[in-house]
């Protein structure tokens, strides 16, 4: 698929049926391990022992983005067929809020997430928004990378987010930021 079209479309009451109803995965091989120093955060990637990390089904009110002004979900389709989404919105502290970027399997490491993050980026700058924010795991590495290629800074973990889902968990929640 090396010279595919990609294509960004806007979600209207059209596609609503393709926001992402069904559970997403990817395969884990390593994880970041965050340094704090003078208020900054850094990272190094150590390998683990290989695992899917498996997202369940996700029930989204898909008509809530449908001619709403403060959020959106963008489609990326790659010679016409879906390969991935981006869903995004205005968060309670002014920042659009990237909830959730998902590139079907077969598509990944082909420019589909960047796609994805540009278009939102040039939707948050004409919104006027101070930036983009977004929250992931430290188990994901790709995830992470892509988004410090976009621009995004490591600003905040939590390490207990995700305890409340499964006590024994040792993910870390990573906040990336794009302050433009």
């Amino acid at each position: 698929l090396v010279n595919m079209k990609i294509d960004i479309r806007a979600m209207d009451k059209d596609p609503v049926q393709h926001v992402k109803k069904h559970g997403n995965s990817f395969e884990v091989r390593s994880k970041l391990v965050l340094h704090a120093n003078n208020g900054e955060i850094s990272y190094t990637i150590v390998d683990v022992s290989p695992y899917t990390k498996q997202y369940g089904a996700e029930v989204v009110d898909a008509q809530k983005y449908v001619d709403n002004p403060d959020q959106v979900v963008f489609f990326a389709y790659a010679d016409d067929e879906l390969a991935g989404q981006i869903r995004v919105m205005k968060y309670w502290n002014g920042y659009a809020y990237i909830d959730d970027v998902a590139v079907e399997a077969k598509f990944r490491g082909q420019g589909i997430g960047r796609a994805l993050i540009e278009r939102t980026i040039e939707w948050a700058k004409s919104k006027g928004f101070p930036g983009l924010m977004l929250e992931t795991q430290d188990n994901n590495v790709a995830g992470c990378k892509l988004y410090e290629k976009c621009g995004f800074k490591l600003r905040g973990f939590d390490t207990h987010l995700y305890k409340g889902l499964d006590p024994a968990t040792d993910e870390v929640a990573l906040y990336w930021y794009l302050i433009f």
